[in-house]
């Protein structure tokens, strides 16, 4: 929540001591920077932070660094990252559980887990929770998503692993 007064568009000192009282406590150190906006970019930010509920400018512009850096991570393409892919598809069309499931044994290594909600008597929603390296992920969902059948595929990556369940024995190449 941003609050503004008649006479400033920043938030009051007041109001920042109250937000911050009430906020939850936060985990390792913070760094503080300061950062130049045109007056346009910072109305749009303070729109944004109020419209997504942010309790400050800074916790909406850490969110937005954070999504970029992710992104960034992803597209370099050396990082283990962690994500989910999201598929809705009709669960009617013959034979397309049977090749998800068999995708997701050939891909043993980065399916950690699945789970698939009936939507109605023909749509399904699964949500696949996923590890390894970006690259290897987008070509996992992408092999679901063309499977006959499936409606909508989305992939969603965090710059985080998640610990190895297991310790698998390594191929002999």
């Amino acid at each position: 929540m941003v609050v503004r007064t008649s006479r400033s568009k920043r938030t009051s000192i007041a109001a920042r001591r109250r937000l911050q009282s009430s906020a939850p406590a936060k985990r390792g150190s913070v760094s503080r920077i300061t950062i130049s906006l045109p007056e346009e970019l910072l109305s749009d930010l303070d729109t944004v932070v109020a419209q997504r509920g942010f309790l400050s400018r800074s916790q909406a512009v850490a969110d937005f660094v954070h999504r970029a850096l992710v992104e960034i991570k992803s597209d370099a393409g050396e990082d283990v990252m962690v994500g989910t892919i999201t598929l809705f598809y009709d669960h009617t069309v013959g034979g397309l559980q049977q090749r998800l499931a068999d995708l997701q044994r050939r891909y043993i290594d980065e399916v950690i887990s699945s789970l698939h909600v009936h939507l109605t008597g023909e749509k399904t929603l699964e949500v696949i929770l996923v590890q390894g390296p970006a690259p290897k992920l987008r070509a996992v969902a992408g092999e679901m998503g063309k499977l006959r059948g499936v409606i909508s595929e989305h992939l969603q990556l965090a710059a985080a692993i998640i610990p190895q369940l297991h310790p698998l024995p390594v191929k002999a190449r």
